[in-house]
């Protein structure tokens, strides 16, 4: 699926290149992969008060990260068949990197039809501030039930589900989410106890669900091109939607009340502050 996605960005750059009529000869590197290889990895809890500033860097492949690993920071497995995929590990105080190995090509590369590479992390109860940076990947990520001060991720071509089913067991300042054209579903974000929420897209499906338990007013902005946004937010949770959309369209379903480019839900407790722009495309407002 992953090599499909490749082939299509290189696609896409020859094209480009044609339509400005000039000529570059890339080269092309075939990879070929061979047997697979599990690697364990486990990474001790870091002994200190202070959050863990861990970075997760994973290129292609298929990504599932969820709570559970017993007196360790981060404990699980990596599946891969190309050796320059081994993932590497870098600790330095309370400073931790855990990331795909690179692969040193010297042009374009071409992958075979079974590549792969999936981990399967678990991440313990050390307080982190946690960033994710990812390329085309699937992926299914829990972080309920964590202790998680800032969230920041960044991904591209990914079909992605993320969500907190259990409530973050510190308040979080800022969860930060940057993706290209994607599919990404975020639910459970009420339980991320965030203070604000910066989500911007690219084009892509892209949902956004504040189910869970809102213990404070948060402040989301959302930044999107040409795609299709979807905010659910549960009745009885009071919210205001400020929308700047250009050319969207904009569907109600539920208790939504609509005054201008303001959409209004009335509700007891604390409050939801949007701020959506959008460039074309379709914002779906409903209730759960």
């Amino acid at each position: 699926m992953f090599s499909k996605r490749i082939f299509l960005a290189i696609a896409a750059l020859a094209l480009v290149t044609l339509a400005c009529g000039i000529n570059i000869n890339l080269p092309m590197e075939r990879i070929n992969p061979g047997a697979v290889q599990t690697e364990e990895i486990s990474i001790p809890a870091v002994g200190t008060s202070d959050p863990v500033n861990l970075t997760i860097g994973f290129g292609a492949g298929e990504l599932d990260i969820h709570p559970g690993a017993q007196d360790a920071l981060v404990e699980g497995t990596a599946e891969y068949n190309v050796p320059e995929l081994k993932p590497e590990i870098t600790v330095d105080g309370n400073t931790v990197l855990l990331k795909t190995g690179e692969m040193k090509i010297k042009g374009l590369p071409i992958f075979g039809d079974k590549y792969k590479n999936i981990w399967d992390l678990k991440l313990g109860e050390s307080l982190l501030d946690l960033t994710i940076n990812a390329g085309a990947y699937q992926g299914k990520i829990e972080l309920g039930g964590l202790s998680i001060g800032s969230l920041t991720v960044a991904d591209g071509a990914s079909q992605a589900e993320w969500s907190f089913s259990q409530p973050n067991l510190v308040e979080m300042d800022t969860l930060r989410y940057e993706t290209g054209a994607s599919s990404v579903s975020l639910e459970g974000l009420a339980n991320s106890r965030a203070s604000k929420i910066i989500f911007k897209g690219g084009a892509g499906d892209y949902t956004l669900d504040f189910s869970g338990q809102l213990q404070k007013d948060m402040d989301v902005s959302v930044d999107a091109g040409i795609s299709n946004v979807k905010i659910v937010v549960p009745k009885g949770v009071p919210a205001r939607l400020n929308f700047n959309g250009g050319l969207s369209n904009v569907d109600v379903n539920g208790n939504w009340e609509k005054s201008g480019n303001v959409y209004k839900m009335v509700g007891d407790g604390p409050e939801i502050t949007f701020d959506v722009t959008m460039g074309a495309g379709n914002l779906e407002l409903q209730n759960r």
